[in-house]
């Protein structure tokens, strides 16, 4: 989807008692039921995971719940993914305009969540530790499942009928030549290890730092172009639900995405999370962190007959995925809900951060009139904030008056992503 496509505009602020009864008013009676399993095996103990299944859109509401499930991957020390653990999802829901209706609320997640990966960044980096760490982060809210991912933890969805999904895109620079082009851009180099002789080993690297990821929380030492602006995924199910299969890339370098769904179909949560840890400790052994969480979006009922499988799984996977057409999206919703398929709400990958936190001139106001940043959520006056499309001082493009606003520490850390200046912090 273009950058364009996911642009939201701001809504105003409504009594809690209205918020509610608009709830429960759309909130539909048949809301799957969330199941979850987890497992794992460690080698090194930088693996951490998130499993809440308590967050409410509105607090004191229930009929507003959610659930979030998130792996973090750590290297260099499990510092940044206890943090990021600690932290993010409380900087992603702090992100989202209140007062808002569920539909507004999940439109406005994507960008939320961006906000929410780089403020948790550029918080742990302010503690001068060197330590880094990937982060799949999903948040389950009835059928709608979104995803935001850094590094190289992924997550997959199963449906009915043995389509299998990737919600996720792997920041390794080895296989991804967009970022690698995007890091080299930005001032970064990349190359493999060199040894005595001259002969190059391993993976593909970025230097300084020798890290093999393009984007991560953390990592001070390598550089600002390894950028925590999040992958994010955003769909809709069919009410014959699906599985979520989230892991470490203890898993991944193990097992296709395609063999791990497989490994564990007919399984309940919890058997399917250990069945897919064991099969990857099978194929390769215990050599990295292995760590799964398995998700099961299940009708309410399970009165809906999983579809027959096709004869041709190739032709189900190019009609996985459909956009929604913003003419008839209602329409659209429920024919794609019948037939099994996956509706596609929201995709972006960019990591500029202004074409993800939008075009929106309203954006980041507060009912009191003062501005507050995009990302970190301080407050401004308005001759303190720059705008997130400001160009530098010799640009001729700049838009001073058009938001959303950074405040100048996090303008400084969007130039030092674009490869405008040096990063501003410093290790000790």
């Amino acid at each position: 989807m273009a950058s364009g496509e996911g642009r939201r505009r701001h809504h105003n602020l409504v009594p809690l008692a209205a918020l509610i009864s608009r709830e429960m008013r759309s909130e539909k009676m048949e809301k799957p039921t969330v199941r979850y399993g987890h497992a794992a095996q460690s080698r090194k103990g930088e693996d951490y995971f998130l499993i809440k299944t308590d967050c409410q859109r509105v607090p004191g509401n229930p009929s507003s719940a959610f659930s979030a499930f998130a792996i973090f991957d750590g290297h260099n020390g499990n510092a940044a993914a206890i943090f990021t653990r600690e932290n993010l999802l409380s900087h992603v829901l702090g992100a989202i305009p209140r007062g808002l209706g569920r539909e507004e609320w999940l439109q406005a997640l994507p960008r939320a969540l961006v906000a929410g990966f780089v403020k948790t960044d550029k918080e742990f980096q302010s503690r001068g530790e060197t330590s880094g760490t990937t982060a799949t982060f999903v948040i389950v809210d009835g059928w709608t499942v979104t995803v935001a991912s850094v590094g190289d933890s992924r997550c997959i969805l199963d449906t009915q009928g043995g389509a299998v999904s990737t919600l996720t895109v792997d920041h390794r620079l080895e296989e991804n030549v967009e970022e690698r082009e995007r890091v080299t851009a930005s001032g970064g180099e990349v190359g493999r290890l060199s040894i005595v002789g001259g002969a190059e080993i391993g993976p593909l690297r970025c230097w300084p730092g020798g890290l093999c990821l393009s984007r991560s929380i953390g990592d001070m030492d390598v550089g600002e172009f390894i950028v925590p602006i999040p992958y994010v995924k955003q769909v809709k199910l069919s009410n014959a639900g699906g599985r979520l299969v989230i892991a470490s890339d203890g898993i991944w370098d193990a097992l296709s995405s395609e063999v791990a769904a497989k490994s564990c179909r007919g399984l309940p949560a919890e058997l399917a999370a250990r069945q897919v840890v064991k099969e990857a400790l099978r194929t390769r052994g215990l050599k990295d962190d292995t760590t799964c969480i398995v998700v099961d979006i299940i009708p309410p009922d399970n009165s809906v007959q999983p579809p027959t499988p096709p004869k041709k799984q190739n032709k189900l996977r190019a009609l996985l995925f459909r956009k929604r057409s913003h003419d008839s999206a209602n329409k659209l919703s429920k024919k794609l809900s019948a037939v099994g398929i996956v509706e596609e709400l929201f995709e972006e990958g960019s990591a500029m951060l202004a074409e993800r936190l939008g075009n929106d001139e309203f954006m980041g106001q507060s009912t009191s009139g003062i501005f507050i940043c995009a990302v970190c959520q301080v407050d401004l006056v308005p001759s303190e904030g720059i705008s997130v499309h400001a160009g530098s001082i010799f640009s001729t493009s700049s838009k001073p008056w058009q938001g959303p606003f950074l405040c100048s520490d996090c303008r400084n850390k969007k130039d030092a992503m674009e490869g405008k200046r040096p990063s501003g912090v410093k290790v000790a």
